[in-house]
This record gives C-alpha cells, sequence and structure tokens, in this order.
C-alpha cells in the first residue's frame, strides 16, 4: 500500500492506494499523515482498514499531490553518503555520517515548482531516500531497534544552492539547504515492511530529459539503520521527522553539468517509491 495527500496547498486530505492502484479516503481514521497519526499505529489501522473493505473510494485524478507527509518537526540530512559523491564533491568519504538540517518548510509536493533564490548561480539536484520515524528513536542500542523506528520510506530531492552552501557561509551547509522549495517529496509514503531490503534500491535523476544520476543504495556508506542508530546518539528522532540519506554521484557539483537554470526540468525516482517532476521558476 502506498499513502498519499492530495489537493491544494494547505488543503491536502490523505488517501491510500492499495495494490492495484485503487485510491481511498482516510477521513475516517486520520485528518492528516503526521507524527500523531504514524506514533499511534496508524499505517497498521489503515492496512487493516484496506483489508477489510471499510475505506470509501476516493477518486484523486487530475488532483495536485501534496508532500506525502505534514510538515515534518525536522528534517535531517547526511551529507557525503556516497563514496563516488564524495569524490566528485572533493572530499574524502567521511569516517562518521556528515550532519546538516533543512528548514521543515522546504517540504513541498513531489511535482510543485522549485524557486530559483534571488541571486543563486550554483542550484543542484540531489535524489535521496528519505526515511520517515514512526517512533521516537533515543539512544538506540543496535540497527534492530533503528529500524523498529522507521514508519517507512519517501522519494526525496535534497535541492541545494552551492554558493550560499560552500562559498558564501563559509560552509555552513544549512544555508545553501533550506530555501523555499528546496525538499521536494513523494508522491507516496511506503511503509518500510512493504519496501524490504532499503540498501537495495535503484535511484536515479535526469535534467531535461538527460540522465544525470544513476546508482543504488546499496553504495551508502553508512546504510539506513546505521544512520538512525547514529543520529539517535546525539539528536531525538520524533515521529514524523524526515531524514534524507544523501544522494549518489551525477550533481552539477561535480563539475560536468551546468546547474539548474529558470525553466530547467528535474525528474528523479527510486524503484517502489515512484518519481517527481519539478520546473525551476523564478523566486
Amino acid at each position: 500500500m502506498r499513502l498519499m495527500r492530495v489537493g491544494a496547498l494547505g488543503a491536502e486530505r490523505p488517501v491510500v492506494l492499495d495494490d492495484g492502484g485503487r485510491s481511498f479516503g482516510l477521513s475516517g481514521l486520520t485528518d492528516d499523515i503526521d507524527g500523531a497519526f504514524l506514533a499511534a499505529a496508524g499505517l497498521d489501522r489503515v492496512r487493516a482498514a484496506l483489508a477489510a473493505g471499510e475505506l470509501a473510494p476516493d477518486d484523486v485524478d487530475g488532483e495536485r499531490i501534496g508532500a506525502p507527509i505534514a510538515r515534518p518537526p525536522a528534517v535531517v540530512c547526511v551529507g557525503m553518503n556516497y563514496a563516488a559523491h564524495a569524490a566528485e564533491s572533493g572530499a574524502a568519504p567521511p569516517e562518521h555520517p556528515v550532519i546538516f538540517y533543512k528548514h521543515p518548510n522546504t517540504v513541498v509536493g513531489p511535482n510543485d515548482d522549485v524557486f530559483l533564490p534571488r541571486g543563486a548561480a550554483k542550484v543542484d539536484w540531489e535524489v535521496e531516500l528519505g526515511v520517515v520515524i514512526g517512533r521516537r528513536a533515543r539512544y538506540l542500542t543496535s540497527q534492530e531497534d533503528a529500524f523498529a523506528c522507521i514508519a517507512g520510506y519517501v522519494l526525496s530531492n535534497d535541492v541545494s544552492e552551492r554558493a550560499l552552501q560552500l562559498e558564501v557561509s563559509g560552509g555552513q551547509w544549512s544555508k545553501g539547504k533550506s530555501c523555499e522549495t528546496f525538499n521536494p517529496l513523494g508522491p507516496w509514503l511506503v511503509p518500510a515492511g512493504d519496501i524490504g531490503n532499503p540498501q537495495a534500491l535503484g535511484l536515479r535523476s535526469w535534467v531535461n530529459g538527460e540522465a544525470r544520476q544513476d546508482s543504488n543504495t546499496a553504495d551508502m556508506l553508512f546504510s539506513v539503520a546505521t544512520l538512525i542508530h547514529d543520529i539517535s546518539q546525539y539528536t531525538v528522532l520524533e515521529p514524523g521527522d524526515l531524514v534524507n540519506t544523501g544522494t549518489p554521484q551525477g550533481v552539477a557539483l561535480s563539475g560536468r553539468f551546468p546547474y539548474l537554470s529558470v525553466d530547467d526540468v528535474v525528474e528523479i525516482e527510486i524503484d517502489g517509491l515512484g518519481r517527481q517532476r519539478q520546473v525551476v521558476v523564478k523566486g
């Protein structure tokens, strides 16, 4: 099953898609897909109601798709988590996870426009596996405990402005990551059990139809479970939080491709998690 939020910005409603792609409303179970819903075994309740035929059909054709989770309490990001990407960035592979944060209000729908910040010249794309937390993660003792805290997975684009990230700010990454619309998310939240092994997912990106990234989460330096366990040692992750797990090689920072400009079209996808399409517009 796949969970979505559809409708106008700020007025999205939650729906679930079954294995046949049919959509059903969740109004009888929850007002939204957020941390409170996830913490209260919301995904299990949806699965049970879907199996029992208790949900009413909800036609979503032609509607805007919002981010599959309501504004997350926190967006925690991992940098240089693929060796080839670290190399193209001019850095050695890190010995420990590199952590930074995005403002939660960067999260938008998977097909919403991306705003080019005023004066920006180095806007970049980053296809990433996003992890949605389903229960509090605090001082976890094992990778098994880490998996138990994961509600599901999402497709995430960690859009970045490299000059703000690396030059103007003197290396304060969050400055180059927190511009508005800089985290398109979705289209779906897929429960962790429906994905299986998160370290076996292909991820790809295109700009104006030309391939940019083509890799696999098996190439992560730090696995999903390792990351959640590590982060929990110094940050309490709450239900509804989003963790972006890093991007593979093939971004503009490498020098092989031009940075984004107005009217460029970015597309990204991950196996089992759907596809996104954004148009870059003037901010």
